[in-house]
């Protein structure tokens, strides 16, 4: 994979778009790391049933 990808047009975002279970992806409930181009970035859930992703 190279670092000069196409940027996906709108239709292109609509058509493929799903929908994942935030619960589902962080089983613990806490919090889980996701990879994106080798950039890591934590998901996590707060207290409050709020959702924050950060670098």
């Amino acid at each position: 994979m190279t670092l000069m990808q196409r940027i996906p047009s709108e239709t292109d975002i609509s058509e493929e778009t799903q929908t994942h279970n935030a619960r589902a992806l962080i089983p613990d409930g806490v919090k889980a790391e996701i990879d994106l181009d080798g950039q890591v970035y934590t998901l996590r859930i707060t207290r409050a049933g709020k959702l924050i992703l950060t670098k």
